[in-house]
């Protein structure tokens, strides 16, 4: 996949053009037209393409070059920056051979996989190595859940699949580590799999909300609140009128499962949520006083506002 967009240099070149620009027009720094690589997949026959959003983001014109070589402009179905999946569409007349996403969550540590991609330009270039952690947290936002692999991942390849030995999707490539060598990082197929499925039909992603901010435990506030572990989601402000209000939990409450799911983890929550659709009845567990309680929650849409800052589940 290339991408072309137009680029306005901020400022001057030098503080002279900053005090005497209009006096010299022809020094102003100009707009230029920026070039992008990138690489993704075909998830259905009639050309709808899999890649990451930073990919296509503000792109003017997007191509796709398939692998007899055949070039077509592309348009995006779709995007969602917080977890930077996109959807694009090529028009074709041909039925074109697929990728099938399979069940990321079978992946284990030490399992074969195979990145597929374009780094630097080198198109259908194939990497292989190893899965060197799950549920990776890099810091990147509230959805941060990575496969972690060896398996050579460069510039361009983001967008791309990472394939288990039978050949289905289990990640999309997406993220490397400026500071460290072989360490690449793909978005779980699973997690994916929802998020496509709403670019494709609105082209955008409805996430749920329940109305909570929380904190991770850290040894002092576990002595203070006398729990046994650290594992779990603190409930640090309950958002007036919001779902996890009128359900009845309270700040100071301890999240321990939703949706039957345990909460070992603060990162775990915010995806779990996000993935309920609006209106479905979900039961969070909570530690209250040394007391397991649980609450039936109706899952709302999360408020556009909330989901530009991503700080509430």
């Amino acid at each position: 996949i290339s991408t072309s967009q137009k680029v306005q240099p901020r400022g001057y070149a030098d503080p002279f053009q900053f005090f005497f620009g209009d006096r010299f027009p022809e020094e102003r720094p100009r707009a230029f037209t920026q070039q992008s690589l990138g690489s993704g997949f075909l998830i259905e026959s009639d050309g709808t393409i899999v890649t990451n959003e930073h990919v296509i983001r503000g792109a003017e014109k997007i191509q796709v070059r398939l692998a007899d070589d055949s070039l077509y402009e592309a348009k995006v179905l779709g995007a969602d920056p917080k977890t930077d999946l996109a959807l694009i569409k090529i028009k074709t007349k041909k039925s074109l051979p697929v990728l099938k996403l399979g069940d990321s969550d079978l992946l284990q540590v030490g399992d074969w996989v195979m990145a597929i991609g374009n780094p630097f330009g080198l198109s259908r270039t194939v990497t292989a190595g190893i899965v060197s952690a799950k549920d990776r947290v890099i810091g990147t936002g509230p959805y941060d859940d990575f496969i972690q692999t060896d398996a050579s991942i460069n510039p361009g390849n983001s967008g791309g699949p990472l394939l288990n030995t039978e050949g289905e999707v289990v990640g999309i490539n997406t993220a490397i580590l400026s500071s460290g060598q072989g360490l690449g990082f793909a978005i779980p197929a699973n997690m994916a799999r929802t998020i496509l499925v709403q670019l494709k039909e609105k082209g955008r992603v409805s996430r749920g909300w329940v109305g909570v901010s929380v904190q991770t435990l850290n040894p002092e506030l576990v002595k203070s609140l006398g729990l046994r572990s650290d594992q779990g989601a603190l409930v640090s402000e309950v958002i007036a009128g919001g779902p996890a209000e009128r359900a009845g939990i309270q700040r100071g409450d301890l999240i321990t499962s939703f949706d039957g799911k345990p909460i070992k983890q603060v990162i775990q929550l915010p995806s779990l949520v996000a993935s309920i659709s609006p209106g479905k009845q979900v039961e969070i567990g909570v530690l209250r006083q040394g007391e397991e309680q649980n609450f039936r929650v109706t899952i709302k849409e999360m408020p556009e506002k909330i989901q530009e800052r991503g700080s509430r589940e």
